[in-house]
């Protein structure tokens, strides 16, 4: 299997105002980023990301006291948009948007994305078919 998920996260660039987006796991370890976002920017996401969806998986009772399931966090700053979505089993989604994009259109594509990504994060590895196959 390929692991490089850079070229897949780059479609999430294709949305106006779109800004970079990573995959992170949920020990807050670095397992994809966009193309023209450093790795050390991309580390620092990351490990952010973590403590940003535990912390908001925490404050479902805040809405009701049964069983929630967390499915996004967005965190607006003057300068734009952060959007965190689950990714699947352990990964998480982050997309950084400039404060004109079109929110409907950004999370409609993260969505889009986690679907794939969700396959390629679960084809197991091809096995190399040598001679002695």
């Amino acid at each position: 299997m390929n692991n490089d998920l850079s070229w897949m996260l780059d479609s999430a660039l294709e949305i106006p105002g779109a800004l970079h987006a990573v995959l992170v796991s949920a020990d807050g370890l670095l397992m994809a980023r966009t193309k023209d976002f450093g790795k050390d920017s991309a580390d620092t996401v990351a490990a952010a990301m973590s403590g940003v969806q535990s912390l908001s998986r925490t404050l479902g009772f805040f809405i009701d006291e049964g069983p929630l399931q967390w499915r996004q966090t967005l965190v607006e700053f003057d300068g734009g948009w952060v959007f965190l979505i689950s990714a699947g089993e352990g990964a998480y989604l982050g997309v950084s948007a400039s404060p004109d994009v079109d929110m409907q259109d950004i999370t409609f594509r993260m969505q889009q994305l986690v679907g794939q990504l969700g396959k390629a994060l679960m084809s197991p590895p091809r096995e190399n078919a040598g001679a002695g196959s």
